[in-house]
Parts: C-alpha cells; sequence; structure tokens
C-alpha cells in the first residue's frame, strides 16, 4: 500500500488539516489515474489532543484495481475484492499515525509539505518514502483571494467528477487516447481522456480544461493541472464516451469538490479580492455556508465565523436519504428498499451511515472558521421537501401548506420524528465532543412557543446535548411573531437570536412568501418588519443575549444593512461572494450612525471557545 499526504488542503490551501489518501497495492495505480482512492481529513488542531478523534472527514473511493508484483520484480494490475473496495484504507488508527509524522515533518521544514507513504505488505509497519515541499498553494498569496463563478444558469450536467482546483474553462472538447503532436491539439481545447502521464504534459499546457475518467486528487492529471492553473474533473468514469469531439463544453470547478462539465460554452467571471483591505468592524459580518465541500475555499475571508449552515443541504445531497427511511427501511416499497440498500453499501448499521455523513459535514464547516462560532441550524425541511428524499414518501403528510405546516421545532419531539431528530443530535455530539469542535452552536428553527422550546430542549439532553454543558450554547430562529412577542421568554431558554427575515416577513405580513401574485407586498423592509427587527434587539440585549441576521437582503440593500447596524444588531451574516460588498456597507453604517460606543451584550459568544491566532 503506498500513497501520497499533503499538510494542507490541496486545492484552497486550508492549512489546518491533513489530507491522507490510500489505496490497495502499489503507488504507480494512483498516481497513473486508473483507481480513485480513498481519502481522509484531519483536523490538526483536534490532533493534538490524544483523546479526540481528528478524523473530520472520509470519502471512500472506489478502489477496483491494485498494483501487485509479478515474476520477475514486474508489477501487474489486477482487479481488486468487493471487501476491498468498501473497506477504508488506511485503518483509523494508522491514519492518525500518518498525520502525526506529517506535522512532525511540516514542523521540522517549517513550511506546508507534499509526502508519500507506504506500509509494508509483509510486516504491515508504515513508513513516510519522499518529502517535498508544497509547491502549489503554499505560494499563493493568502491575501488575495481569487474566484471564478457561472454567471450563466447552467442545464444538467453532462458529467461529472472530482474537482481540481477552483477555475472554470471552456473550449472545444478534443476526445484522445493517446498524446498527440502539439499542432493537432488546439489551444484552448478541453482535454478529454483516460488517465494521463508525464507524455501528455505539453498537451494539458496547451488545454483551458481536462477531464478524464479515472483517477482521484493525486493523480498525474490531478497534480500537473493543479500546479499548471489548469481547471481538471478526474475520475469521471466515463467522459470519453459521453463528450464528443468538437462538441463545446464549459468545465467547472468552482462549485464546490464536485467537477461538472456542461455543454456549451457558459459565461463566467473571475475576480480577485485584495483582503488586506477589508477593514474591521464592530459588528460582526459572518458567512452563511451550505455546501461543506466548498467551505474550505473562504478560509482566506477575514470572516467573524458561521452564522448559517444548514443541516437539510448536507441530507438533501451528502446523506440523500429520509432519516427514518434509515431507520424503518421495512416501511418501504421494495424499489425504495433497493435504492436504500444500493446507497448504504458497505454499511451494517443505516444509522450510523446517515450520523457519519452528516458529522463530517458538519466538521468540515466548522473546521474551516475554527475557532470561531459556528452556528448549525438543526433541519428545517418542509413536508414536501422531506418526500423528494430517498425513501421520504412514506413518511410525510400532505400538507396544502407545508411552508407553515409541520417543520422545524415541532417535528424534533414529534412521535412520527423524533429518532430522526435523535441521530441529528448523535451527529452534532460527536462533532463537539469527539472531534472537538467546540465552536459548533446549535440553532432551532421555527419554535412557535416558549412550552415547544422546552420539549425540544428536553429532547436535546436525552441524547447528550445538553444546553450549557461543556459549553454547548443553543440558539432560535426569530422568525415568528411569537418570537418576538414573547423574546424575554425565549431569552430564558436559548442564548441568541438569529433573525431569518423571509419567514418574519412572511409571517408578520400574512404573505406566502413564494406567491407570484403578491410579490409586491413580501417586503423585507416594510415598518412592520422593520419595527420587528428594532424590537428584538432591544428585548434581547435587554437580557444579555445576542441578535444576528442571515439573508440576503443586506447583500443587495445597503439601507437595510445601514439599518441593522443602527439597531445595534451583533452580526450580519451573508453568502461568501458578498461578503466583501457587505463589510464595506458595515463600515459606512458604523461610521455615520456613531455605534462605535455602544455596549455589546454580555454572554454573545461561547466562553469556551478557545481564542488563537489563524
Amino acid at each position: 500500500m503506498r500513497e501520497s499526504f499533503f499538510t494542507l488542503d490541496p486545492e484552497s490551501g486550508f492549512p489546518e488539516v491533513i489530507v491522507v489518501s490510500a489505496a490497495w497495492g502499489l503507488g504507480e495505480t494512483v498516481v497513473s489515474g486508473q483507481v480513485d482512492p480513498d481519502e481522509h481529513t484531519v483536523f490538526k488542531p483536534s490532533l493534538k489532543d490524544p483523546a479526540l478523534n481528528p478524523v473530520i472527514d472520509v470519502r471512500i473511493g472506489a478502489k477496483r484495481k491494485k498494483a501487485v508484483y509479478g515474476q520477475h520484480g514486474q508489477t501487474r494490475s489486477v482487479d481488486t475484492t468487493g471487501e476491498e473496495r468498501s473497506r477504508y484504507v488506511p485503518a483509523g488508527t494508522e491514519v492518525r499515525q500518518l498525520a502525526e509524522w506529517a506535522m512532525t515533518v511540516e514542523a521540522h521544514y517549517g513550511c506546508p509539505m507534499d509526502l508519500e507513504w507506504a506500509k509494508d505488505g509483509l510486516t504491515g509497519e508504515l513508513a513516510i518514502v519522499q518529502a517535498r515541499t508544497e509547491t502549489v498553494q503554499s505560494r499563493r498569496r493568502t491575501t488575495t483571494l481569487r474566484r471564478c463563478r457561472l454567471t450563466a444558469t447552467p442545464q444538467q450536467s453532462l458529467i461529472e467528477g472530482t474537482a481540481v482546483g477552483e477555475a472554470i474553462g471552456s473550449g472545444p472538447a478534443v476526445v484522445l487516447d493517446s498524446p498527440v503532436d502539439l499542432d493537432r491539439f488546439p489551444t484552448g481545447g478541453v482535454l478529454v481522456t483516460g488517465i494521463t502521464d508525464p507524455d501528455w504534459e505539453p498537451v494539458m499546457k496547451q488545454a483551458s480544461a481536462i477531464v478524464t475518467d479515472h483517477g482521484g486528487r493525486t493523480s498525474h492529471a490531478a497534480i500537473v493541472s493543479r500546479e499548471l492553473g489548469v481547471p481538471a474533473v478526474v475520475g469521471t468514469g466515463h467522459a470519453t464516451k459521453v463528450l464528443r469531439n468538437g462538441q463545446k463544453a464549459t468545465v467547472s470547478c468552482a462549485e464546490g469538490s464536485r467537477g461538472r462539465v456542461y455543454a456549451g460554452l457558459l459565461a463566467y467571471e473571475e475576480q480577485e479580492t485584495d483582503l488586506s483591505e477589508i477593514p474591521a468592524t464592530r459588528t460582526r459580518v459572518m458567512l452563511n455556508l451550505a455546501d461543506p465541500s466548498a467551505a474550505f475555499r473562504w478560509w482566506r475571508l477575514p470572516a467573524d465565523g458561521v452564522g448559517l449552515a444548514r443541516l437539510e443541504f448536507i441530507v438533501a445531497h451528502q446523506v440523500k436519504a429520509h432519516p427514518m427511511a434509515l431507520l424503518h427501511p421495512e416501511r418501504l416499497d421494495r424499489p425504495d428498499r433497493c435504492a436504500i440498500e444500493q446507497l448504504t453499501e458497505g454499511h451494517l448499521d443505516r444509522a450510523q451511515y446517515f450520523v457519519d455523513r452528516l458529522a463530517h459535514g458538519v466538521a468540515r464547516v466548522a473546521a474551516s472558521r475554527w475557532p470561531d462560532p459556528v452556528v448549525v441550524r438543526t433541519s428545517d425541511f418542509k413536508t414536501n421537501e422531506y418526500a423528494r428524499l430517498l425513501g421520504g414518501r412514506a413518511f410525510e403528510p400532505v400538507e396544502a401548506n407545508p411552508m407553515s405546516g409541520w417543520r422545524g421545532a415541532s417535528r424534533y419531539y414529534s412521535d412520527d420524528y423524533r429518532e430522526g431528530f435523535a441521530l441529528e443530535c448523535r451527529a452534532l455530539r460527536r462533532v463537539r465532543d469527539e472531534m472537538g469542535l467546540t465552536n459548533v452552536i446549535v440553532m432551532i428553527p421555527f419554535c412557535r412557543n416558549p412550552e415547544e422550546a422546552d420539549r425540544v430542549l428536553d429532547v436535546m439532553a436525552e441524547q447528550g446535548l445538553r444546553r450549557g454543558e461543556h459549553g454547548l450554547k443553543v440558539y432560535v430562529m426569530a422568525e415568528i411573531p411569537s418570537n418576538i412577542i414573547l423574546a424575554e421568554e425565549f431569552a430564558r431558554r436559548f442564548d441568541g437570536f438569529s433573525i431569518g427575515s423571509n419567514d418574519l416577513t412572511q409571517l408578520t405580513l400574512g404573505v406566502d412568501r413564494d406567491t407570484e401574485t403578491l410579490a409586491h407586498v413580501f417586503v423585507e423592509t416594510d415598518p412592520a418588519v422593520m419595527r420587528s427587527i428594532r424590537l428584538l434587539v432591544l428585548r434581547a440585549h435587554s437580557v444579555g443575549r445576542s441578535v444576528g441576521l442571515c439573508g440576503q437582503r443586506p447583500s443587495d440593500d445597503p439601507a437595510f444593512t445601514e439599518f441593522l447596524v443602527s439597531t445595534g444588531i451583533d452580526s450580519i451574516s451573508v453568502a461568501p461572494d458578498s461578503f466583501a460588498a457587505v463589510k464595506q456597507h458595515v463600515v459606512a453604517a458604523e461610521r455615520d450612525t456613531h455605534t462605535e460606543n455602544r455596549p455589546a451584550p454580555s454572554g454573545t459568544w461561547p466562553e469556551d471557545v478557545v481564542t488563537r491566532e489563524r
């Protein structure tokens, strides 16, 4: 067994993790791109505590082949067994050992490292066999954030794979099974092939993007494209069969860990932000993060934490199944039962499958901003959205108005979902207590009255998430008029409020936010809504509770940002691509409204969160 590992995230340059990859057999199948290896992400701060599990993410690769020794010292490629494909490599204790060695090597050389390791097939001994300085991310300016994004709305992707880099490229597809002379490859073409090796490098330098059938993030194609700054989507499985010669295509690696190839030459933009020019503000400006796979890419932003991380995004995109369907497959029809079995292949305990996926997603987000606070909202699917999850139809009622129906807090203590919520609690407890990411704050959505709050907190305590223990803070979404009217009652039960301006507007004005006919009435700056926000801040601060707002409006409306700052609100949370603009709006608002000397409320952030320089 032989593979590589990095002392930073090789795509984003995030320095607080070690990424260990591995596959069966000799290392040549991985480097050549014949196999997609397993990948373990280890969080460095947690690695320092022997009592914690520092592995915050594990992704299992296909590992369909392995290189073994043949006769006369030669090697040959053979198929792996089903048991080998389903097993993680290396084992958990070995991941920790390798990560500890990597930390030691990095400390010795004083810079990020690109390492290779091996395991002796006879003795089982681990060894580091090569160490070199990492030469891509470590040379980037940490004060500059380069961002690409599609400005056109794409159709369904033609094919997907592992994203290498964070850029976008487009051009005519050039499907090849072997290298060609440079004059036969058009400059700016999209190279599409099975695997690459050093013979391909002259062609790769002329490509606008690279797409391969096989390989992972440490394959030859990934390594070279990363060094060239060329976006690559590797391990697609069958790109050479899907894409046609001359077909115009856009390759996007700007949407997280999944790279996508779209038909046509889609419009996109590239922006660079000088982070050294972003000023400090008294009002905290935080991030809304949905996709854990994209969390590391924003680590350079000088944000004050994450104001909203939504569990339902992780459930929909990484778990992909209704939690009750995993717990009670006997209530499913045959097609859904078969789909659940296929989805959870290799997991004997389907409840643990849910907990693992959810915990890894939350942990990536929490690690990306450590030690700053990360507010994680428990699931807030509506019944029609839950029903669309795999197996969900058997567990969800049909409601005439799901927006105001069985959602949020009311689900968590209900006999029809209590077991599902218990899995959410198990995942959050694992992130905080086992992985050591105590910067996670739990937030409860759509809590209609104080009695409901008590019932939810009791259920959480039963699952080992007791407010106040181990520094656990619990917030509540302020999105129902009752949350403002009874603010002091809610403040006795929760440590802070986060305003959900869309639902608050909807329920204050009695307007379905999805109804086009009444779109002209749905205005977040309506005096009734703004008065509710100001009143909540006043009441919460009077009893030492913090208030934030997470939503799109501050990004689009500087006047609304100025209003929020004038109320003395503690934080504003926005999408990452709006961060710099909103930060400037806050600077202007603080200057104009002279709020620099207002006192901050007590107990704003968790006292137990370690404060250290990033």
